[in-house]
């Protein structure tokens, strides 16, 4: 569990090679404003040690935020962060470590009727009621989430998982109302708030593709004061004093900027971004798809590029995504020990100040 002690002894052992604000503040402690993200690659060996290489050297050069999922690479994912964990001389409570439960993970490898191999794992022995089965992929039941947890912990060999998120919540609204959807993140939200008090994960989110950032009539959204609502009332069944809800993540880069351009959520005054509304709630942002999946390696916007520091356009591309307002850390995958390398200098160039990046949108 990521503590104030570690993470400022580790930013202390950095700190003089990255330019300012580089580390920032996650509850008491301090996290990297840039994070290693693990979705990308096929489900094989070769792929699972390079993953463990580039883990190990983004935690040996200054990166303290990894960030992960059941479902990524059939449990791979977290498998190989657990590894590069344990193999890392890096103190773990020095690391935030993130993953995320909801869709329906495959083990190892894709099997070749995933149908069949849902039934058997999940439906026939009761973790998954198919009534609660969207898509035939996606549950947020608090039954599976318990499952889920359990095996993301035995995945990671961790005692504690610091951020825990609910995966794409809004992948319910294919087949239910949006007032069905909050009742069913409330349900899991509770159990998450249980599992709190337990010391199994220290807080939790929502991890979304599209709620959050798309306006107020898309079918896709939902509430970011909604949820928070629903996270209190969590909270307060489960006899917790507050509530754990501690973050959300979303897609933000030069391409996917939806969360601070469009204003479709609501608070006192009228509709605002989330990332405003994230910031007023004192909430932590956490982006994905930072570099669009290796796609702005090709390049930014002239007027975007021109503005932003960094020697490459990868690097362009972290800075203008964790330079937005209310952002923790940005996300980036990163499979290669060279990959990281370039990243993490992202972080030796100043971020954008609020004046410069509002002036991107000019």
């Amino acid at each position: 569990m990521v503590t104030s002690n570690a993470s400022w002894a580790y930013r202390d052992e950095f700190h003089d090679a990255f330019a300012r604000t580089f580390y920032r503040r996650f509850g008491d402690g301090l996290v990297s404003s840039i994070g290693v993200g693990t979705y990308l690659g096929d489900p094989t060996d070769e792929v699972d040690e390079r993953y463990h290489d580039a883990i190990v050297e983004a935690l040996a050069t200054g990166v303290n935020v990894v960030d992960t999922a059941i479902n990524y690479r059939c449990q791979r994912s977290e498998r190989v962060v657990g590894r590069a964990l344990a193999d890392s001389d890096v103190d773990r409570d020095a690391v935030l470590v993130s993953t995320k439960g909801g869709f329906v993970p495959f083990d190892g490898s894709r099997p070749a009727d995933p149908g069949a191999y849902i039934q058997s794992e999940y439906v026939d022995t009761g973790i998954v009621d198919p009534d609660e089965l969207v898509r035939g992929s996606h549950c947020m039941a608090p039954a599976f989430l318990d499952d889920q947890l359990d095996r993301s912990l035995a995945n990671l060999d961790l005692d504690t998982i610091d951020l825990y998120y609910v995966h794409n919540p809004e992948t319910q609204l294919a087949e239910h109302d949006r007032e069905t959807v909050y009742d069913r993140l409330e349900a899991a939200f509770e159990r998450l708030e249980e599992r709190a008090a337990a010391g199994d994960i220290d807080h939790y989110g929502v991890a979304s593709w599209e709620c959050f950032r798309v306006p107020a009539d898309h079918d896709s959204y939902l509430s970011l004061a909604a949820v928070i609502a629903r996270a209190r009332s969590a909270a307060k069944a489960a006899g917790n004093a507050a509530t754990h809800f501690r973050a959300i993540q979303l897609p933000f880069n030069v391409h996917m900027a939806d969360a601070f351009t469009v204003e479709s959520q609501p608070a006192a005054d009228g509709p605002v971004s989330t990332l405003r509304l994230a910031h007023e709630a004192d909430l932590d942002v956490f982006t994905s798809a930072s570099i669009l999946q290796g796609d702005l390696a090709d390049g930014l916007p002239e007027d975007v590029n021109a503005r932003v520091a960094g020697e490459t356009a990868v690097q362009r591309a972290i800075n203008f995504a964790r330079s937005a307002p209310g952002v923790t850390s940005s996300l980036v995958g990163a499979s290669r020990t060279e990959h990281v390398a370039e990243n993490v200098d992202a972080g030796r160039f100043e971020p954008l100040g609020a004046d410069a990046f509002d002036g991107t949108f000019e």
